[in-house]
């Protein structure tokens, strides 16, 4: 299915619309005291993931019936999920869950909708920062209806990087973790942990960082708003291995074209 100009810019809509009545939720539940579950060992689910998720579908579905939807909350319940080549909304109710339990102001609602399997309207909206940024392919990408653009760093000792831990902490995947970061600290001027994927591809978008690389994260729903506004911000989302992005691989790096070569060396001198 092909989707015309009006019609994305409906979605668009319609998309923002959601993310910013999830964002009410999510800032009402900022400042209380948290319900918690434990999906894994380290990672967290509050009642609001699940209140927000049921928001934004809520809306969606109103509005698009017939489209398909695949949420973090829905996979986490059933397990399975299945992304097609119709119009299908990929929503992140919270994410930066840890973040918003522990009251750090990184918190984001995440809603992407890939037409053809390809990332074509992207919202990230954290309510608590008041920052809402917004692309649709083809369009280029907003920060609060400003237009942003990647950063024009061009060598990586003079970049920061944004990279995350994973919520697995068996020792072995830890070790692949802090051995990559241990790996990269020389070569780049700093590094952040900020936890969240969606706000760390937005970040390399507007150009407060430079490069992003993550492995082993939770789903498509962390990054199907957040490729399109990398993209459409003149950024590059491709797999840490330097081979095409993968958007169910659960394997992302992005950075500005200027860096993309260094960064995949760096990245493969890791076995990223």
């Amino acid at each position: 299915m092909s989707a015309n100009d009006s019609s994305l810019s409906a979605f668009l809509d319609t998309a923002v619309a959601a993310a910013r009545k999830a964002g009410e939720a999510i800032r009402e539940g900022f400042y209380q005291t948290k319900c918690v579950e434990h999906k894994g060992q380290v990672d967290l689910v509050t009642e609001t993931d699940k209140a927000c998720e049921d928001i934004v579908f809520g809306l969606l579905k109103q509005h698009y019936p017939n489209h398909k939807f695949i949420g973090e909350e829905t996979v986490a319940a059933s397990g399975t999920f299945e992304l097609t080549d119709e119009p299908t909304w990929i929503v992140d109710p919270i994410d930066g869950t840890t973040n918003f339990v522990h009251g750090f102001p990184y918190v984001c609602v995440s809603i992407g909708l890939t037409i053809g399997k390809v990332p074509t309207v992207g919202v990230v909206y954290n309510p608590i920062m008041e920052e809402l940024f917004t692309a649709i392919h083809g369009k280029g990408a907003f920060l609060n209806g400003n237009p942003i653009k990647v950063s024009s760093q061009a060598e990586l000792i003079t970049s920061l990087l944004v990279a995350e831990d994973v919520p697995n902490h068996d020792k072995p995947i830890v070790d692949a973790m802090t051995n990559g970061i241990n790996s990269m600290l020389p070569k780049v001027r700093s590094i952040r942990m900020l936890g969240s994927c969606a706000l760390d591809l937005c970040g390399v978008a507007c150009g407060r960082v430079d490069l992003f690389y993550l492995t082993g994260f939770g789903g498509p729903w962390d990054v199907a708003g957040g490729a399109v506004i990398v993209t459409e911000a003149g950024g590059c989302i491709f797999d840490p291995s330097g081979k095409d992005f993968d958007l169910i691989s659960r394997r992302v790096a992005a950075s500005n074209p200027h860096l993309k070569e260094a960064f995949i060396k760096a990245l493969q001198e890791i076995n990223c």
